[in-house]
């Protein structure tokens, strides 16, 4: 992708100039930033997709009773009528399985692939919407059929109202107002506060990105690193032949303490491994992601292309591919990174790749990771 080119998609800006005027900083409403967008996903698509085992869903119902959320799959049946208002259903992942979806997202691709969360695309009857709410990520608003009025604020106040099964702000104070059309889109740093109520039935597709915490983060870090420690470190037991007897017995000793930061400092003395980690990570399939096995070898001369649900990165020495890492350099580290950033390779550039690399793709072929071109 050229980052120095102007894209409709943001308004005439370029990615590097969108980048460094809006990201994490300030929002930017886009009109007919996809001009004369028809939507891939229609309504029955939608509820189809709610009704499936593994694919995350959401009803919203706001009631004269209060707010009601219930978790999928769905039935046709289970959903409200599309004749009653101020209701609304939300499904995760849409991007994993539909091509379509998966194809628009690629537009989105100046920002690294690490940050890509998923598109959630959200139908509402009139009136319906999720309440006032701030999220902590960031996502791009496009209005995919009908209309949609948005309410956009920094909020200060950040309390939420107690006793409702959503997190809704409690004093949403709204400073700029924009109802979007078909093709239209708004894009929202984190925490930016933000309500949007359908105008008619109308549906949403939200690109999200992700930013981990810090904790989420040294979770799976420390975890993988407990794995790499007990398979990589010695066998080495305590030793203190020169502890004396002791008055207070249930104090910790001093020396069993430095033994255990020397056994946390053994276990970080590989300066790769939390790089390795960390792209494993990163690359992890979402939980209700599955593969489909294939049986018997995979042509590739004619190329490869990664399958849509498919995560792979890199960095200077590894490729990951859905959370296994893989130490690579020379002419299989420009082939393997050139199919993590293009999501295809040629032929040409299949026979450029050693025998271990041709083996490996191999066997993510096998494993239903990418395909034939």
């Amino acid at each position: 992708m050229n980052t120095e080119k102007p894209m409709t998609l943001l308004g005439g800006l370029s990615p590097n100039q969108f980048m460094k005027r809006h990201w994490q900083k300030k929002p930017l409403l886009v009109r007919q930033a996809v001009p004369g967008f028809v939507p891939c996903v229609g309504r029955a698509d939608l509820v189809a997709l709610a009704g499936q085992e593994g694919v995350q869903s959401r009803l919203i119902v706001d009631s004269p009773k209060g707010w009601k959320m219930k978790h999928g799959p769905f039935s046709k049946r289970g959903l409200p009528p599309f004749s009653q208002k101020n209701w609304t259903f939300l499904v995760q992942g849409v991007d994993l399985h539909h091509e379509g979806v998966h194809h628009l997202l690629q537009q989105f691709r100046f920002v690294p692939d690490a940050r890509l969360d998923d598109v959630m695309v959200s139908y509402a009857t009139d009136g319906g919407g999720v309440g006032p709410h701030f999220d902590s990520y960031d996502v791009f608003l496009l209005q995919a059929h009908g209309q949609r009025r948005w309410r956009i604020g920094r909020q200060k106040d950040l309390s939420l109202q107690e006793g409702v099964p959503l997190k809704i702000l409690q004093n949403f104070e709204a400073e700029e107002e924009f109802v979007l059309n078909p093709g239209d889109m708004l894009y929202l740093p984190p925490k930016y506060a933000h309500d949007g109520v359908a105008v008619g039935e109308c549906m949403t597709w939200s690109v999200g990105f992700r930013a981990p915490q810090e904790g989420e983060l040294a979770r799976e870090l420390l975890m993988g690193l407990a794995d790499e420690a007990f398979e990589g470190l010695g066998t080495t037991f305590y030793r203190d032949p020169k502890q004396t007897a002791v008055v207070n017995p249930a104090a910790i000793p001093p020396s069993l303490v430095g033994f255990a930061r020397q056994v946390i400092h053994k276990a970080l003395q590989n300066p790769r491994l939390l790089d390795s980690l960390l792209g494993e990570s990163l690359t992890e399939p979402k939980a209700q992601v599955w593969f489909e096995n294939t049986k018997g070898v995979a042509d590739l001369s004619g190329g490869a292309q990664l399958d849509r649900r498919t995560k792979m990165m890199y960095d200077d020495q590894h490729v990951f591919i859905n959370g296994e890492s893989f130490k690579v350099g020379g002419k299989d580290a420009g082939v393997l990174r050139l199919l993590a950033d293009d999501r295809c390779i040629s032929g040409a550039q299949v026979q450029r790749l050693s025998l271990d690399a041709h083996e490996a793709l191999l066997d993510w072929a096998s494993e239903g990771w990418l395909r034939a071109c």
